[in-house]
């Protein structure tokens, strides 16, 4: 770490953990680093870590771009809404979701009354870097990321702005968001 983004002590560290008392789930749009990020938090508390996306697929025996395929999205972010219920009663880590899961109202509600939501807010050109990594995303399929990308973020960030915790994913390792995202813990706890 650099003196711009220094490391917690290890006793602080330790302290955050003990008292947490619910699940940490990164929120934010995709590219934002929540599988990643939330994996290394889930680390260094010494917490498991599952990412919501992985359990629907399991939960479904589908991929989510069948569900959304076959289904449509208001079957999807109903599924998505009970597997995060559950996850959120079967875990006390870390819960990364999916870029919408925190748009839907129940599903936002649910979090938010149950867990710790941390929005991972990060600048769009970053985001088209990490996202363009990957030709995974359906959404950035149909036109121009910097475009699809910039829409998203006006569309979704009076959502994302009620999480508990906000802190900037910038270009750098993402170690500093977690260093960033400890400290916001350690003041909010």
């Amino acid at each position: 770490m650099t003196e711009e983004h220094p490391a917690l002590s290890e006793d602080q560290i330790v302290s955050i953990a003990a008292r947490l008392d619910r699940p940490l789930v990164p929120v934010g749009l995709m590219g934002a680093g929540k599988s990643t990020i939330g994996r290394r938090l889930a680390d260094v508390l010494g917490r498991d870590f599952i990412d919501a996306d992985d359990a629907i697929e399991e939960a479904a025996q589908r991929s989510i771009a069948e569900i959304f395929e076959d289904f449509g999205e208001e079957h999807f972010r109903d599924g998505e809404r009970r597997v995060i219920a559950r996850l959120i009663e079967e875990h006390d880590g870390v819960i990364a979701t999916g870029g919408g899961a925190f748009v839907n109202d129940e599903t936002r509600a649910l979090i938010l009354e149950n867990a710790i939501a941390i929005w991972i807010d990060c600048d769009i050109d970053t985001l088209v870097e990490r996202t363009s990594r990957k030709n995974t995303r359906p959404l950035l399929k149909t036109g121009n990321p910097h475009e699809i990308l910039s829409q998203l973020y006006q569309e979704r960030k009076g959502f994302y702005s009620q999480a508990q915790i906000h802190v900037m994913s910038d270009a750098g390792p993402h170690n500093y968001t977690v260093s960033k995202i400890l400290e916001a813990l350690d003041k909010w706890l």
